[in-house]
């Protein structure tokens, strides 16, 4: 896979309000582990939309790891006004998204629901797989995507989910 979708949770569906957070440092270490077993099986992007919580934290571990390893990563997002109402220590997030190797968004403003699905259909046919934090027993809107992408054969998904995670902390 050359192309790798990453999203999942955002920070207050995981109950995590404080960059401060002890969960956070043992999520990056399994999105660190991850992320490099795609870079050296030779994945040449990480797609990100934009969101706070799980997709900002891979997005530190990938611009570090950007150090060591040679890929890009790119910021896909839906709307041109995305983060634009967020508070300031998230509109500092907000930048290190939009200051990555590619960035675009897909419309300008809100038309319909429709959008969301065309949005999710792009994002799914531009990448050949994803890296997703998501559990189906915990349910959010990411699960319009993730049951698109597990509708298509040749679209692998890693699921980080909270039993491999505890599986995962385990293990170290």
């Amino acid at each position: 896979m050359h192309t790798i979708l990453i999203t999942g949770y955002r920070s207050f569906d995981l109950g995590i309000f404080q960059d401060s957070d002890k969960r956070i440092e043992m999520i990056k270490k399994a999105i660190k582990k991850d992320l490099l077993s795609y870079l050296e099986e030779g994945a040449e992007w990480l797609i990100f939309t934009g969101s706070l919580g799980f997709e900002f934290w891979a997005l530190e571990v990938a611009q570090e790891l950007q150090q060591t390893y040679d890929f890009g990563i790119a910021t896909i997002v839906l709307f041109r006004n995305h983060g634009e109402n967020w508070n300031t220590a998230n509109q500092e997030k907000w930048t290190k998204f939009k200051t990555v190797d590619f960035f675009k968004y897909c419309y300008d403003a809100y038309q319909g629901p429709w959008q969301f699905r065309q949005y999710n259909q792009f994002l799914l046919d531009n990448s050949d797989g994803a890296y997703i934090f998501y559990d189906s027993e915990q349910k959010t809107n990411l699960h319009y995507l993730v049951d698109e992408g597990q509708k298509r054969m040749d679209y692998p998904i890693l699921f980080l989910t909270f039993d491999r995670l505890n599986d995962l902390l385990n293990d170290w």
